[in-house]
């Protein structure tokens, strides 16, 4: 409270640039610890607009105009408001004061763990024992005879930024693992991500080697050379470097870089080409601008959008991380030979690699627990720098990058291919995307595990997880069917340029400027809630009749042919009714400071209609019925989307953490 210079401002303009209507709300502005609160004046709705103050990337303070100041607050979750506020000192204190709760310098001062929710004790211990990784680990199969837990890294002994129990080939001795990991940059030595049962082959993990142009490490030669024994069916091993060829070579003038097929004769190098954080981090501020351009432009082009989004690399560099995960899932799947994939240190695109490959092999992944479970092992426990990233602290921005964010994206461009292999929709993974930048849970705070201990998260804050499960009928993909071949069996996307899409719910998730229209996944939740109210209804009626009567009431099941269901026979009809939710409101408010899964903005609701179809569509409806539905060979393999192209674009710099040097060649 001490950083607040003004708490509250009256008769403040409020413009949400997503919304539909460009007339600005009147109302009075509130800044508490954690939120901004915008409340209308208008005494028939009394909105309120809740912003957290950690969602809050920038904020503007345009030149001041004759109606008044501006302010424009950009948030993480890519939703901005223009805030028009009468006086200029009003409007100083009120930037000042935002700039500084915007950027907290300490954990502290984090929502997670700024205040004492009122929840017992048991519950936020069973909140963290939500997920179990070391049941995952047994799902697998894992322990075996190949491969065993080691305490090498009890108390974090042998690297800091690993979990504390890890599974590494059963050969491997505490002496191998311990010499490999002095010649492994940030002590981060090969163990175990995922096994495959059916053809014991392995995904392992690690960074890359301290080679430099001739360094050798006869412990490290061992340590890869058991992961080969642990696969009894291959005598050789992929070693996957996410990095682009040419940053590899750059690294090993610092005395990094690559393993050398001469020392380590049993395996076969493969480059893939991923870029680092930075170019990752100027490609989606492209996006960002563009979309800031666009909203500028009075009559934007079909033309201006391609090229902007051409320009930014963004959908190239989705392709890298998936052609990465696809590779790797081959190797497994197809050949029986095990991975070590690596990037630099291990953290950024090593974590994207492995997590994709999981997800196409895997089809428990692919369920809205797996992805809880993939997301714990292969970023929170395997260490990923959520809060350098994701900028939680006030820090170095050239740290700040959007890593799980590609990660998420790349999950949902598979979706778009196979809609009936995931449990989930997309509001599940922009829900999880959210969270990772509110900072509401402690499940993404810190950098590794040891950190999270030392911060005691697990007694002052509480595991996003079960919040999530608990509200998984929101984001329960009707389209997921777990018989299916497709939901069973491996993944193989089509990783052309043209199946790939731009994530218009991601980025536009808040955009009601036109009305959008409506998913078939939506259009389905919709009709499937309505049929269960009517089934229900129907119970009710039948319980009546039968306590009138005496006698139990049969209902007779109507079959329906079943008829083959062809691409060529599409609805063409006007779109399906629509319905807007808002997905951003306000976590637990400050007055009672109760802990909830509620998105990050609040508004008062509106006393909209319930959902109706009308008859057009209960005509379609009835002539493609469900059966139908689950027969169609294009929701059962995928449609690609043929409307887009590759792009390019992005300059490679030096990354801080993983010593990478801009390299141009001659």
């Amino acid at each position: 409270m001490e950083h607040i210079r003004t708490p509250k401002v009256e008769n403040v303009r409020l413009l949400e640039r997503s919304s539909n209507h460009r007339k600005a709300s009147i109302g009075t502005l509130y800044l508490s610890a954690t939120h901004t609160i915008f409340v209308e004046n208008n005494p028939e709705t009394r909105k309120e607009t809740w912003v957290l103050h950690s969602m809050v990337s920038s904020v503007e303070r345009p030149p001041t105009i004759p109606t008044g100041s501006q302010l424009i607050l950009r948030c993480k979750d890519f939703r901005v408001f223009q805030i028009l506020i009468p006086q200029e000192r009003d409007c100083l204190d009120v930037h000042t004061s935002l700039v500084r709760l915007s950027r907290p310098e300490k954990y502290s001062e984090l929502y997670c763990l700024s205040f004492n929710p009122k929840v017992n004790k048991e519950e936020r211990e069973e909140s963290w024992n939500f997920i179990d990784l070391m049941a995952d680990y047994k799902r697998m199969g894992v322990p075996n005879n190949l491969w065993v837990a080691t305490a090498a890294n009890y108390e974090y002994r042998v690297c800091d930024t690993y979990p504390s129990q890890l599974f590494v080939p059963k050969s491997a001795t505490p002496t191998i693992i311990v010499g490999s990991s002095r010649f492994r940059s940030r002590g981060r030595f090969p163990a175990l991500s995922y096994f495959h049962q059916d053809t014991l082959a392995a995904v392992c993990r690690c960074s890359q080697p301290l080679s430099g142009f001739s360094g050798r490490c006869q412990e490290d030669e061992m340590m890869l050379h058991a992961l080969m024994k642990s696969n009894p069916g291959s005598d050789y091993i992929y070693v996957v470097d996410t990095r682009p060829k040419l940053n590899a070579m750059a690294n090993r003038a610092a005395g990094k870089g690559y393993e050398n097929e001469d020392h380590y004769t049993n395996i076969k190098l493969q480059f893939i080409g991923i870029e680092n954080i930075h170019v990752m981090r100027s490609s989606q501020q492209k996006i960002i601008d563009g979309k800031k351009k666009m909203g500028e432009m009075r009559s934007p082009s079909m033309t201006d959008f391609l090229w902007g989004l051409e320009n930014s690399g963004w959908l190239k560099h989705i392709k890298a991380i998936l052609d990465a995960g696809v590779f790797i899932a081959r190797a497994i799947a197809d050949e029986g030979v095990s991975v070590l994939v690596h990037c630099s240190d291990g953290w950024d695109r090593t974590a994207q690699a492995c997590s994709v490959a999981s997800i196409l092999l895997d089809s428990f992944y692919r369920t809205i627990k797996g992805l809880m479970v993939l997301i714990e092992r292969d970023w929170v426990s395997f260490g990923h720098k959520f809060s350098h990233r994701y900028a939680h602290l006030d820090g170095d921005p050239k740290e700040v990058s959007p890593v799980i964010d590609q990660f998420l994206e790349c999950v949902w461009q598979l979706s778009e291919q196979f809609p009936c292999a995931f449990e989930f929709n997309e509001h599940f993974l922009i829900a999880i995307h959210t969270h990772i930048y509110s900072c509401q849970y402690g499940t993404f705070v810190g950098n590794c595990q040891k950190e999270r201990r030392d911060m005691k998260l697990r007694e002052q804050s509480h595991s996003v997880w079960p919040q999530l499960w608990k509200d998984r009928a929101e984001y329960t993909n009707p389209l997921y069917k777990a018989e299916l071949s497709q939901s069973q069996g491996i993944l193989r996307p089509n990783t052309t340029p043209y199946c790939f899409k731009m994530w218009k719910g991601l980025y536009n998730h808040m955009e009601k400027s036109t009305p959008s229209r409506q998913s078939p996944a939506d259009f389905l939740s919709a009709v499937r809630e309505e049929s269960q109210q009517l089934e229900e209804e129907l119970t009710n009626h039948q319980e009546r009749i039968a306590a009138l009567t005496g006698k139990p009431v049969m209902s007779e099941k109507i079959e329906v042919p079943r008829r083959t269901c062809h691409l060529q026979q599409r609805y063409c009809g006007p779109d399906p009714p629509t319905t807007y939710t808002d997905l951003t409101t306000s976590p637990a408010q400050d007055k009672g400071h109760t802990l909830s899964s509620e998105p990050l903005y609040q508004k008062a609701q509106t006393k909209d209609p319930a959902f109706t179809l009308p008859p057009r569509q209960h005509t379609y409806l009835k002539s493609h019925n469900s059966d139908e539905l689950s027969s169609c060979s294009d929701l059962q393999s995928g449609v690609a989307d043929l409307s887009r192209h590759s792009s390019s674009g992005g300059d490679d710099s030096k990354d801080p953490d993983s010593d990478e040097v801009a390299f141009t060649p001659a």
